[in-house]
Order: C-alpha cells, then structure tokens, then sequence
C-alpha cells in the first residue's frame, strides 16, 4: 500500500478517533487517505487551535490525541499548543508535512529544520525517511506519548516520503504496565506519617492522571489527613470532603499554605514541580516530604524527600492506606478552622449586586450553575487566579487550566476538544477579552460541528493580569489597553449565539439558557478588576474574613460594624516574631495597632516603685490601639511567647486615614472607648 494509507492504518490501530488540523500542500496525500478511514477529521481555522483541542483531548481521555499541520508555518503555528500539551503532561501526537528529501537539505520553499523545532518542546521527535519504518516510528511515537510522564511526541512525514509503496503492517498496541511500588518504601513512608504530629498531602496533577482519587480518598477518610490539592490536581479528593483545604499555586502565600508549612511530614502525592515550585510552600519548621509519582522527584534544594517512591500511583496510595495504623492520624480541629475560613471567603460575594461583576460573584453564579460533571476550562489571565482560588471540584478532571506554560488563547479551542471527548457533559469556558481574540476563529470550528459550549468573555479593555503585576511590582501600569468588538454581534456573525450581561441579578438566568442551548453560545460579562489589587493585599496574608472574626473578638473593636471590619481588615499587614523578639516597648511612640492572630505574648506595664505587671495575651489580642488613638507614648512592653507569635499590624498614619474617609468607624469606637472610661472610673 501507499505510505500515507500505512500512516494512517497505523493511527487507527492506536485507537484514533480525530484529528484536529489544517490540511496543506505538503501533507495531501495523508489527507486523501482520510478519505477511507474511520477517523474523524477535524478541520480547524489556525494550527494553534488544532493543538489546543487536541491538548485538551488528551487530558479528558488519557489518549494521545493527533494534531497535524503542514511545514513551515503550520508546523510552527502549531508549536505553542504542543509546548503547553507536553509541560501540563498531556499525551499528544504532533504530524507535520515536510517539503520532499530531495530538496529538503538546500534553501527551498517553506523548508526548515521542523525536528529541531519541536525537539525542545516534546518526548520524542523523528522524521520518517523510509516508509517501511511507519509502523515502528508510530507506535514508539504513541507509546512514549502515554508513558509516564506523559507529554507530546511528533512525527514528520516528507511529501515524497508519503507516496513511495510498503508491505509493512502496523504493530499491535500495547503499553506496558506501571511498576509496582516498592514495598520497603511503603514501610518508610507509613512509619514517617504514623510518628507524625501533622502529617498532610500535597495532590496534583498525577493523581487525576493516575486515576487514583478513589484511593486517595479511602487513605483520608482512614487517617484524617488535610489534602490540598494543585491548579492541576481540582477534584484529587472532593472539594465537599472535609479533609479538603482547597487549591494552592498562587503565586503568593495564600492562607491555607500555613497547612503544609505547619506539617512534619508533607505527603506529595502525583506533584510536579512544575505546578507550584516547592520554594512557596517548604518553609516553616523542618519537615520530612513523602514522594509518590509516576518517576522519581525531580532534584531541587526545596524538595529532597525522604521517601522517593517511584511507580503505579493509585497502586501506592492503596498499599500505603494498608500500611498504616486503621486510626485516625489528624483530628479535624486541627485544620478545621483552614478550610471554614476559606469557604467563608467563597460565599462572601455570594449576595453582591454590584456591576460590572466581581470576580467572585461571577464564579459563585457559574459553579451553581454547573453540575458536579460539567467541565469548567480556563483561559490564561486575571480570571485564571479566580478561577484556581474560588473555583472548586468535587470530580476529577472539570476543571482544566493551562498551567506549565500558561498560554493565552487556550480554552475556546480547548472547550471544542473537552465538548468532544465528553459529549454527554456540559462545556464552559472562561475567557479574558484578551486572551479570546487570539484564537476567536475557532468559534467558527463549534458552530460548524454544531458544538453546545458555553465561552463567557470577562471584559475590562485591558489585558487585566499584565496590569496586576505591574501595579502590584511597581504602582502603576503601562500599555495594557485595548477596544473589543460587540461580542454580541460577533458571535451572531459566527452562527453563534450572544448574549450580554447588563446586571448582576440576570446572569444566573442567562447561564441557565446559555447551557441549555444546542449551539455555541458567547456571554459577554463586563468584569470588576479592582478585586485584584485587594485580593494580592491578602495573598500571602490572613485571609479578609478571619482578619473580620479576630477583630470583632478584640474589645476595641467590639462594637464596630462588620462592613467596617472588613475594611479595616484589608489594610492590616501580617508580620510574624520569632520567640523572644520584642513586639512594642513602653514608652516608644504609639504609631502602630497590634492583632495577636497566633501564638502567646506576655505585656508588661513598670511604674516607679511599683513592681512590675505581668500579664498574658493570646489570640484575638489587640493592643497598641490607645496609644494611636490618643497619639501617646506606648503604655506596656509586649514579648513574643516561647512559640512566637503572628500578627496583623495597621500603621497610624493607614488608620487615621481610615477614621478620616470613614467618620462613622471613629463614631462607633467612641462609643466603644466610652463604656471602657465608664467601667473604669
């Protein structure tokens, strides 16, 4: 037979069910023998596009996908959408066309060195220069894109190259099995979290992966352990599981990192470096980290395990839960309070009509609206970060983000791969205005496959995520502007259906038809970025709702309204003490008001002839508010406990200011300050 019938005999042995691409010149002859093959092929409108939906397949079926473009600039259109499918570990196939061997060697039209191209960013790549090697070259080609970790492959097939004739077969496939984990390491690690005082797991991506959630939440419900899992690793156990404390990855220190930072022993189960460098959340007191993955760890100063334990996941995970004591390891008074606070935070903005829409509200609307099931698929950008923090699974995998590469332009074509590997699930992307226009034409591709997705612009002219990090790194921003077209109109020139959100009250409503539609569907939802700069004040710090709770318990602050707390709240700004370490002096002036969040401190007050007082202060404490309030010299010395102490500290100069803005808050503490006078006296 011709070589490119041979190709593709090949792919459909492997269990090819599309291929997402632009057909060209150089790859004619595979595109004829499409012709008589049960696989579907997908005609898409930029190579990109085609990557991006066949990344996306990949992840949602755990089957390499075939993506194909032809040389020049089709391969390196194509080459984004593969570099992201390989660093987030999708399996991928990547065919390019290539002008003919006899000219490929000499400056000829459209030719370049393709293999050189995508070496760096895929497993494997070769060109097929003998036509008897097809059904080795393909079936290596798929079984590398499989093995663990997973990633992208690419074959080149020169249009001379295609034509010439074979009696070659395609190989039987197969994939070998993961090994079996080893059971002295089993030992180790089981002896390591049952000696533990707090021992917690870290999940990511490998976990889904390894379709290993199941056994992941058999070993929590046995042992208690608090689980937080990665961008990649939504759904690892479920979000409604109460040993779930969420998502971490921001790129801050976000609250519920205290869980691993506090831990002695971090139980790292299917984590890539790549999804949240162990620098943001190793610190604290030393612990000892468990590693379970597909390979052994990567090699880095933060992540030396102490158990490497390299294999079948799920495998582990199972043996591991037989290994351990059938008791409970961790109460859940110990993290409770975590995972409380955080879901406080995820309903806050539950009730907010305000518009344009924040962040919050949106994605409180969005995962009401979708089904346990349902694929939620992120673009890259400001809503990236509200998607990964507010944005929680209870299923594995409906959840996708473009992690490793963080590439712009993902999710619409992204949508159409998920839509077809999961026909009987509802589809949804999130898209920033920026990010949606790199890859708009696809919108064509769903329409014309008659595809009921679901894309929601968030709109705010600016490319929002550019404009956070430069005003959080340097105060201000610069060229971050842009015009978008109606994307009302724009989705119905596509055959698609618009639709606007001009009120917060309406959008459940809409999101309600949009996902009941049988076609492609655009919401364009005007967005409130300024969420941003306060959500950044409070990464890395206490959380905005538990700053609120330990305020309120303070007597000063007793009898202020919440709304007023939570202001007040966004602008206090944690700073730890090591033990020993002193925290205000009596006598030094009065600049700063102090809220003990963790940890013992001892006040002191002397007096000339008087033998000192002692007293002791623990969480919810707030001192140094008198001396502010009566611009005073400070009235008592206070020292950091044997533990030391985390605080959240508010300047003068911030809390006068707040008075000056808000006079109803100074009214309220007046009268707090007056029944303190009167019991007083």
């Amino acid at each position: 037979m011709k070589a490119s019938d041979l190709f593709i005999r090949c792919l459909e042995n492997e269990g090819v069910e599309y291929i997402f691409g632009v057909p060209g010149e150089e790859n004619a002859d595979m595109m004829i023998s499409l012709l008589d093959s049960t696989i579907k092929f997908i005609v898409c409108r930029h190579e990109q596009g085609a990557a991006f939906m066949a990344d996306l397949y990949g992840r949602l079926t755990g089957k390499p996908a075939v993506c194909l473009g032809t040389l020049g600039p089709g391969a390196t259109n194509l080459l984004t959408g593969v570099a992201d499918a390989n660093m987030d570990r999708a399996p991928l196939v990547v065919i390019t066309g290539q002008g003919s061997t006899k000219r490929i060697h000499k400056e000829s039209h459209q030719a370049m060195d393709v293999v050189g191209m995508f070496k760096p960013v895929v497993k494997w790549t070769t060109q097929i220069t003998n036509a008897d090697t097809i059904p080795e070259i393909v079936r290596k080609a798929f079984k590398l894109a499989q093995t663990e970790k997973m990633g992208a492959t690419h074959i080149e097939l020169p249009e001379d190259i295609a034509k010439h004739r074979t009696l070659k077969k395609p190989l039987p496939a197969q994939q070998a099995p993961m090994a079996e984990p080893n059971m002295a390491a089993i030992r180790d690690a089981a002896a390591l979290i049952a000696g533990a005082k707090f021992p917690a797991i870290l999940a990511g991506n490998g976990v889904l992966r390894g379709k290993a959630s199941e056994a992941l939440t058999a070993l929590v419900d046995q042992t208690g352990m608090p689980v937080l899992n990665t961008f990649m690793g939504k759904g690892a156990i479920p979000a409604s599981h109460p040993c779930s404390v969420f998502t971490i990855g921001l790129q801050a220190r976000d609250y519920i990192v205290r869980v691993l930072e506090e831990a002695d022993v971090v139980l790292a189960i299917g984590y890539d470096l790549v999804e949240y460098h162990p620098q943001a959340w190793n610190k604290g007191p030393d612990k000892k980290i468990i590693h379970i993955d597909f390979t052994p760890a990567e090699v880095d100063e933060s992540y030396v395990p102490a158990v490497d334990l390299a294999g079948d996941i799920r495998e582990a995970i199972v043996s591991l839960t037989e290994a351990l004591p059938k008791k409970r390891l961790v109460e859940p008074e110990r993290f409770s309070e975590y995972r409380q606070v955080m879901e406080q935070e995820f309903r806050q903005h539950a009730d907010d009509t305000s518009y344009p829409m924040k962040p919050q509200k949106i994605l409180w609307e969005v995962r009401k609206a979708l089904a346990p099931s349902d694929i939620l698929i992120s673009d890259v950008g400001a809503h990236k970060m509200w998607i990964a923090r507010y944005f929680q699974c209870d299923v594995p995998n409906t959840c996708q983000i473009s992690n490793g590469f963080c590439t712009m332009g993902f999710a619409l074509p992204g949508a159409v791969g998920a839509k077809l590997s999961h026909p009987n699930r509802k589809v949804m992307c999130i898209n920033g205005d920026g990010g949606f226009m790199m890859n708009v034409q696809d919108l064509e591709t769903a329409v014309r496959l008659k595809l009921p997705i679901v894309a929601m612009i968030w709109t705010d002219s600016q490319y929002g995520l550019i404009k956070w990090k430069q005003e959080v790194g340097h105060g201000k921003s610069s060229h971050i502007d842009f015009t978008n077209p109606d994307f009302v109109k724009l989705a119905e020139a596509f055959g698609a259906v618009g639709m606007r959100v001009e009120r917060a009250e309406d959008l459940p409503d809409i999101l309600r038809r949009a996902l009941a539609a049988d076609g492609p569907v655009l919401i364009d939802c005007p967005v409130d970025y300024s969420e941003n700069l306060k959500l950044s004040r409070r990464l890395g710090e206490i959380p905005s709702a538990q700053r609120s709770a330990l305020l309120k318990k303070s007597p000063v602050f007793s009898g202020v309204a919440l709304e007023y707390l939570d202001l007040i709240a966004e602008y206090m700004e944690e700073r730890p003490y090591p033990a020993g370490a002193l925290i205000c002096e009596q006598g030094a002036p009065g600049d700063e008001v102090f809220l003990l969040v963790q940890g013992a401190a001892e006040g002191q007050i002397e007096k000339k002839g008087e033998a000192a007082v002692k007293f002791p202060l623990g969480p919810g404490a707030c001192f140094g508010e008198m001396a502010v309030l009566a611009d005073q010299p400070r009235s008592a010395t206070v020292v950091a406990g044997d533990e030391g102490v985390e605080t959240l500290v508010l300047t003068a100069q911030e809390f006068q200011e707040i008075l000056l803005n808000q006079p109803a808050i100074g009214v309220q503490l007046l009268k707090v300050l007056s029944n303190r006078l009167l019991e007083s006296a």
